[in-house]
């Protein structure tokens, strides 16, 4: 019963992949694992149970697998091989590179439009000549789709990046604070630029209604220091505290309101990554009575977040860095406290030496 329940699974499953247009690809190392179950098991077995793959195919891999591991060519370094190495993990990065050098988790296509003939071309640029059809078969050994695929699945990603320097990104967080009614819970709207991680605290207060929302969007886009001038692109939810009259006046302004879909927080994922920083590195640690203290202590993050914390999605540098700072191992390595030692920030201090010429200079 149970093999009956996984063969009627596996095609479903297969048949789900066929109905969307998309085929399965297998990686060497997964050809191989199937072949050497499959050639245990022999070709009439392999007729009544094999499903992701005909017989002939499986019972083909494990004949190249076998011929592989006999022949004399496999263990021989040649400069033809040497080269190859080199075109397969060029082609790999032309198709895509992974994301890790901005941040983690997942990858984004770089060229997701690249073919195959134009990867071709770029390998050829590069004086290495191979064929359209050992591209094609580096590229399907990796797991990488064909272009159409690879535009398909980069979308929103491509986009973001193409547009960091004109997106802005939003949300919400609330905050539970002690005042003399009892505990009362506000509400604290932020908006970030994405190039330069600049955050910029919008409202925070007890009570967001329209007529509040209308404020802020006319704060935003103020002509003379507004956040949001420069930008073209406004990511925020859906939540319902960003009203209809908010979005049209941000439009009206010419920024494009963009609403991420229901039930994908990693659309926002910018902004989601700082309520999870900003609550797990401050607001949580804290209880606070009355809204100066919460005031006081979303300002103190702000400026620690700007000026004294490392980003690893901007290479863990530091957005906004004090003037610069002395690296010189011999100079005395002081501490910068925010919160009463929430927040900390460790720096070397200049040389008495520099600091007497600084003054002289000064005066």
């Amino acid at each position: 019963m149970v093999i009956e329940y996984l063969l009627e699974e596996n095609k479903v499953l297969k048949e789900h992949l066929q109905k969307r247009g998309q085929r399965i690809l297998l990686t060497d190392a997964q050809r191989r694992r199937i072949a050497k179950k499959g050639k245990g098991l022999g070709w009439k077995v392999l007729q009544q149970y094999a499903t992701i793959a005909t017989p002939e195919t499986i019972l083909a891999w494990h004949r190249k697998l076998v011929a592989m591991k006999y022949t004399a060519k496999r263990g021989i370094n040649t400069a033809r091989q040497a080269m190859m190495a080199v075109v397969r993990e060029l082609a790999v990065k032309f198709a895509e590179v992974p994301r890790s050098v901005a941040t983690t988790r997942a990858r984004w296509r770089q060229n997701p439009s690249w073919g195959y003939g134009r990867i071709q071309g770029a390998l050829s640029n590069l004086g290495y000549e191979v064929c359209e059809t050992t591209v094609g078969n580096i590229l399907r050994a990796k797991g990488i789709f064909p272009a159409p695929e690879r535009m398909k699945r980069s979308n929103w990603g491509r986009f973001v990046r193409s547009h960091l320097s004109v997106m802005s990104v939003a949300d919400f967080f609330t905050t539970e604070v002690w005042t003399m009614r009892g505990l009362v819970r506000y509400h604290t709207l932020f908006v970030m630029k994405l190039a330069t991680r600049e955050a910029h605290i919008a409202h925070i207060g007890c009570q967001v209604n329209g007529q509040v929302m209308n404020q802020v969007a006319r704060n935003l886009t103020d002509c003379f220091d507004g956040f949001l001038v420069g930008q073209n692109y406004f990511v925020c939810d859906h939540d319902s505290l960003f009203t209809p009259t908010f979005r049209k006046m941000l439009s009206d302004q010419g920024i494009d309101v963009i609403q991420t879909r229901v039930g994908c927080p990693e659309q926002n994922g910018y902004a989601e990554s700082f309520v999870r920083a900003i609550k797990s590195e401050c607001v949580e640690r804290l209880i606070f009575f009355g809204e100066n203290s919460l005031r006081k202590a979303i300002s103190e993050y702000v400026k620690h977040f700007h000026h004294e914390r490392n980003h690893q999605g901007l290479e863990n540098v530091i957005p906004f860095p004090q003037p610069a700072p002395e690296k010189e191992r011999a100079s005395t390595i002081a501490k910068s406290e925010r919160l009463g030692g929430l927040l900390n920030y460790y720096y070397r201090e200049p040389p008495p030496e520099s600091r007497k010429d600084g003054h002289e200079k000064a005066a």
